[in-house]
């Protein structure tokens, strides 16, 4: 099966944990696509809406005929769906390569439920082989540039590329990321940080991940 087909697949399979009757919390990027698209198809109708982690997401939903709601007049959501960039054996995550890792983090910090579709080149052992984004505001790009170089890792910011909160990006290489969750709480704690891509504190409860025999369940 190609990358895609996997994608489309684990998307399939998140269908049967929406709850019935709810609002839904729908992430970013090009596996959660299939999951709008399959939401459009399957359940439109039957959930309350949507709150979404971007723009992109919210428009895509709304093309598929489904309300998306603000974060704000939502209390909790249920469950959440969205992809990772990387996924390791406890369910934590690096998120942010489509750019909404801020949003995304509040969607997930609304959420009872965090289900992550992922394929199965994104489980590895220890986070930190894609590089781990960082948003900033923009007058503290050199600053936390400095404080990561300090850690160890090599920053890049992602010219051309600006959140949908208005802030930059940067992408970090070089990192093994053993303890997601001491890393996750010493850069957020930065001045000019608006957060990190480590999902630790908001780490999946379950990861269907896609793969040539089938869609594989874990739970953490």
């Amino acid at each position: 099966m190609t990358q895609d087909e996997l994608k489309a697949l684990v998307a399939q399979a998140a269908l049967a944990h929406v709850v019935p009757g709810s609002v839904v919390g729908v992430g970013t990027g090009s596996t959660v696509n299939h999951f709008i698209d399959a939401l459009g198809t399957h359940l439109r109708g039957r959930i309350a809406g949507a709150v979404s982690s971007s723009e992109q997401s919210t428009q895509r939903l709304r093309a598929q005929g489904i309300e998306v709601l603000d974060a704000n007049d939502v209390e909790s959501l249920p469950v959440y769906v969205d992809g990772a960039d990387e996924i390791d054996l406890r369910g934590c995550m690096i998120k942010g390569g489509g750019a909404a890792l801020t949003r995304e983090k509040i969607v997930a910090d609304l959420t009872r439920r965090f289900i992550c579709i992922a394929d199965e080149s994104k489980y590895v052992q220890v986070l930190g082989r894609f590089p781990l984004p960082v948003e900033v505001i923009p007058m503290a790009r050199e600053s936390v540039s400095r404080r990561i170089r300090a850690l160890g890792g090599v920053p890049k910011w992602r010219q051309g590329v600006v959140t949908d909160n208005s802030n930059l990006l940067l992408d970090v290489g070089g990192l093994c990321i053993s303890d997601p969750e001491a890393m996750e709480a010493e850069i957020n704690q930065w001045p000019g940080v608006v957060t990190c891509g480590i999902f630790a504190r908001h780490k999946a409860s379950l990861c269907l991940l896609g793969t040539p025999g089938g869609v594989r369940t874990l739970t953490f």
